[in-house]
């Protein structure tokens, strides 16, 4: 599976962007999807998952403001974020890995996008 993240811009604080992931390969449905982000200087860290038949995962800091959604048919996934925050700068991944559900964050993901940058601006 070879994934492209798309969607990064500047942003304002309280603003919105949706970023997408396009992913090649026939099996597309049968991949658990996910968002990671990389702030400079910190660690990647998980933002949110996708599980085959729906369901989402999110992490505690990105609840409630954003919403990640797939469309199997066309071999994307989405991210939906709003009232963006200066702290959610950081460069964004999309990854994929074989497995029906979302199993933590010991899970570990096969295939990795190449970022797209996101920068909010207070």
């Amino acid at each position: 599976v070879q994934l492209q993240a798309s969607g990064g811009g500047l942003v304002q604080a309280g603003g919105s962007l949706r970023l997408s992931c396009a992913a090649s390969g026939r099996t597309f449905s049968t991949y658990l999807m996910g968002w990671f982000r990389q702030a400079p200087g910190k660690e990647r860290e998980f933002v949110a998952a996708i599980a085959l038949i729906g369901i989402s995962t999110y992490a505690d800091s990105v609840k409630g403001r954003f919403t990640i959604s797939r469309d199997n048919a066309n071999n994307a996934m989405y991210l939906q974020m709003n009232s963006l925050k200066p702290e959610d700068t950081a460069v964004y991944y999309c990854a994929a890995v074989r497995s029906p559900v979302y199993m933590g964050p010991k899970m570990l993901w096969d295939y990795w996008g190449q970022g797209t940058l996101v920068t909010v601006s207070s």
